[in-house]
């Protein structure tokens, strides 16, 4: 869930789910009240009742109070009796209320033990109400008493009145406590509701940050080898899935960068042999020439060709190395032209034979290209990927008699080369690989046979960049034919 509906969620929750649950509260607290109520006053109760206290006071003490009417028609002169009065008093000992009876303007009975002084100035005088609900009247200040008042006439003459009073104090308690459990259960309902939802809002959010966390942790550490499953919709499990693609990609680049780091040394280590080799014999014949041994001017001939070859070999491996740091940072020069095929083959095949028969080596060219066929190529790059392709097959030669054939055909909208050699071929589970950099068919190899490992790879790199494609096709022991194609030049009329 995304984070900001678990916000919208929380903020509607803290606005109803309160009120939904104060209002359960007070209907159970206000249920509970009103029966304990009920049930210590013997008033019938409802919201209405508990809203009005003074309706409730008077209802407390409507029965005693309807008695002492009665008993105020029957004979007045019983409210001087105070054993009457004691058990009137006693009536109503479970309610807020007692009994006092005013004769004339001196009290004559009071039925509570508390100081009635204050109260005695305030009661209304005989047949006065000054304020009243259910006949009787609420004295406020310093007293707060509901009083309800019945006045009579003694036999002698005497006025007097006979007072119910109903402490507020003592009466709202239950009403206090009803209040006091609704504050409490307000704050214990806003309490658990904000800590659930914050629960809940943290959880949803701690949880997939202290994974995040742990990735960050790892990946500081170079361990890339773990997966964030995160499969949450939320904001911070989106984050999670980008940072396992970060992951992801981080691994890969480290993975080449090792990959890069041990061909590197691997290439260092191949030139390194490889030239070791040619400046030992360099070095070799070199001393031969300055101790006299090349006495004679065959051998004299003999020696300085030898260090030209070996000298040519170094020159090749410190081209190949520099071609090679051109490619890592993509920065061959090329310089396209359009290049007549026919012309440019000849050439090509001319120069290659030449070098070819020198080493005793059969070399034949076929070309079945229309002479006016054009292509757009680097003649120089063009050049280096045949002498790759072509010094690559006379490494490999294992044959007696050693043959190299070039051929170019025309294959619709490309031009295709094939160089075809009779060495000892390669291994099927092998083609896909050869033009990887560093790969190396020979894997022991030997002085004879060196190489960078690069070569192969440098072809693939031209031809690519030319737009084409290469590949090979090879019978163990049979012999190796290398094929690549080039798109031909065509003009398009502009109308």
């Amino acid at each position: 869930m995304k984070l900001k509906t678990r916000l919208i969620i929380a903020f509607f929750v803290i606005l109803f789910v309160p009120f939904l649950m104060f209002g359960i509260a007070f209907f159970g607290f206000t249920r509970y009240q009103m029966n304990a109520i009920e049930e210590s006053y013997g008033v019938p109760m409802s919201l209405e009742n508990l809203s009005d206290s003074m309706q409730l006071i008077g209802k407390s003490t409507e029965m005693v109070f309807e008695g002492l009417k009665l008993q105020a028609e029957k004979d007045a002169d019983r409210f001087l009796d105070k054993e009457y009065l004691d058990k009137v008093n006693r009536s109503m000992e479970d309610k807020p209320s007692y009994l006092l009876v005013r004769k004339d303007k001196s009290l004559y009975y009071s039925g509570t033990s508390e100081n009635v002084e204050k109260l005695f100035e305030e009661l209304p005088a005989f047949r006065e109400f000054r304020s009243s609900s259910d006949g009787g009247s609420y004295i406020g200040k310093d007293v707060r008493a509901f009083v309800k008042q019945l006045d009579v006439e003694f036999s002698d003459g005497s006025e007097g009145s006979i007072f119910i009073i109903s402490s507020t104090k003592k009466m709202i308690v239950q009403t206090k406590r009803l209040v006091t459990d609704l504050v409490i259960s307000v704050i214990i309902i806003m309490f658990f509701t904000a800590a659930l939802l914050t629960i809940w809002i943290y959880t949803g959010v701690n949880t997939p940050l202290k994974k995040l966390s742990e990735a960050t942790e790892r990946i500081k550490n170079e361990d890339f080898d773990f997966e964030l499953n995160e499969t949450g919709r939320d904001e911070i499990s989106e984050l999670c899935r980008d940072f396992d693609e970060m992951r992801k990609k981080l691994k890969l680049q480290a993975e080449e960068k090792e990959t890069f780091d041990r061909q590197s040394k691997e290439l260092i280590s191949n030139i390194s042999h490889d030239l070791k080799t040619p400046i030992t014999a360099v070095k070799g014949y070199v001393e031969g020439i300055m101790d006299g041994v090349a006495d004679t001017p065959e051998k004299m001939d003999r020696y300085i060709r030898t260090i030209y070859v070996k000298a040519n070999d170094m020159d090749r491996l410190i081209n190949e190395l520099t071609f090679y740091s051109k490619i890592d940072t993509n920065r061959i020069p090329y310089n396209f032209n359009r290049i007549n095929v026919a012309e440019y083959f000849d050439d090509c095949a001319d120069d290659v034979g030449l070098d070819l028969r020198e080493r005793n080596i059969k070399f034949s060219y076929i070309n079945t290209v229309a002479p006016e066929t054009l292509i757009i190529a680097d003649v120089e790059q063009l050049t280096r990927v045949i002498n790759n392709i072509i010094g690559n097959s006379v490494k490999y030669m294992d044959k007696a008699e050693k043959e190299v054939q070039l051929r170019v055909r025309d294959v619709g909208d490309f031009i295709q080369v094939e160089i075809e050699d009779n060495g000892k071929g390669i291994p099927v589970k092998e083609l896909v690989s050869i033009f990887d950099r560093f790969y190396r068919t020979d894997a022991s190899r030997n002085s004879a046979q060196g190489g960078s490992g690069i070569g192969l790879s440098i072809v693939k790199k031209i031809v690519e960049d030319h737009g084409g494609r290469i590949w090979a096709n090879s019978k163990l022991g049979e012999g190796t034919t290398m094929c690549f194609v080039i798109r031909k030049y065509q003009e398009v009329p502009v109308k």
